[in-house]
C-alpha cells in the first residue's frame, strides 16, 4: 500500500530533530565565539537540506540572509574533500592558487534518524 503525508504532517513529526539542528548551530557559533551576524555565507550540505523547513529556520536564525544556494548539497562534501586533496597532493591549479581551506567544524553535524 501507499502511504501519503503532508507536507505539515512531516513537518509536526520531524519538528525534534529540525529544533536539534538550529541547537548544533548555535553550539557551533558559541564554541566558535561568533555570532549570527559574523556569518557571511550560509552553505547547505546534504539532502536534508533541501526540506523547506529547515531551509526557512536557517534563514531566520541568520536574520533573513540568503542561503547559498549555488552549491549542489549533494556535491558539496564530495568538492570539498577533492579541493582537500589536491591542497595536500600539491597540485596547483589555476583557479585554486589563492584558496585556503580552514577546517572550522572538524565533525560530522546533521540529522539522525532514531529507531
Amino acid at each position: 500500500g501507499t502511504l501519503s503525508v503532508t507536507r505539515a504532517h512531516f513537518e509536526k513529526l520531524c519538528a525534534p530533530f529540525f529544533n536539534r539542528t538550529l541547537d548544533t548551530v548555535k553550539a557551533v557559533l558559541k564554541d566558535a565565539k561568533l555570532q549570527p551576524t559574523d556569518i557571511n555565507e550560509i552553505v547547505l550540505v546534504g539532502g536534508s537540506t533541501r526540506v523547506p523547513v529547515i531551509q526557512k529556520n536557517l534563514q531566520d536564525f541568520f536574520g533573513g540572509k540568503a542561503l547559498c544556494k549555488s552549491i549542489n548539497p549533494d556535491e558539496a562534501v564530495a568538492y570539498g574533500a577533492a579541493v582537500q586533496g589536491a591542497i595536500l597532493a600539491g597540485v596547483r591549479l589555476s583557479n585554486s592558487t589563492e584558496l585556503l581551506l580552514i577546517d572550522v567544524t572538524p565533525l560530522s553535524l546533521g540529522i539522525e534518524c532514531e529507531g
